[in-house]
């Protein structure tokens, strides 16, 4: 029996010494054929771990890759959209306040008796309830193609019947910011 006993070349702590005896002394009772076996299994099971800790993750992302490229390609597309529109809208000349008055009560119009837009200097407010959102979405971009108004403040609550809440808008025109 040894002081520090070792297995597979790693030094164990001395109170395993005869558990370490025990199975070197195992191993060497059995023949040839049998520690060939166990050895195969062994080397099987070592490849099972690998398999299961760092080829399938690594296969799973493999797999899971194209799909997350083409969502990650079509919010890149959408992004581009977006500061293209912003681009042009930059662009556009400014709408006179009487002009823009108008586009926005125009359009505050279309929305019916649940909306309601107070002008104020350079800002308008809309108050609304009741809303769908592809009801809010449309007038935002009528508004700001429109009016060349610039939402600044939302604050919007989602009830049964729609949204309600208001909407900010500054007037400033269409080549500034």
């Amino acid at each position: 029996m040894s002081a520090t006993p070792s297995l597979l070349g790693l030094r164990l702590p001395a109170s395993w010494a005869p558990r370490v005896d025990a199975l070197q002394l195992r191993w060497s009772r059995l023949e040839a054929r049998e520690r060939l076996g166990l050895q195969l299994a062994a080397v099987a099971l070592l490849l099972l771990l690998l398999v299961l800790l760092f080829v399938n993750p690594a296969l799973k992302t493999l797999r899971e890759a194209p799909g997350r490229l083409d969502e990650l390609d079509r919010q890149l597309a959408q992004m581009q959209g977006w500061a293209a529109e912003a681009k042009r809208l930059q662009q556009l000349p400014a709408v006179n306040p009487a002009q823009a008055s108008a586009a926005l009560q125009a359009a505050t119009d279309f929305l019916g008796p649940e909306a309601r837009l107070t002008l104020q200097g350079d800002r308008a407010t809309l108050q609304f309830s009741n809303l769908a959102g592809e009801q809010l979405g449309a007038w935002l971009a009528e508004v700001r193609r429109a009016a060349r108004a610039r939402p600044v403040e939302a604050q919007l609550q989602r009830g049964p019947g729609g949204y309600g809440g208001s909407i900010v808008l500054s007037l400033g025109g269409g080549g500034g910011s």
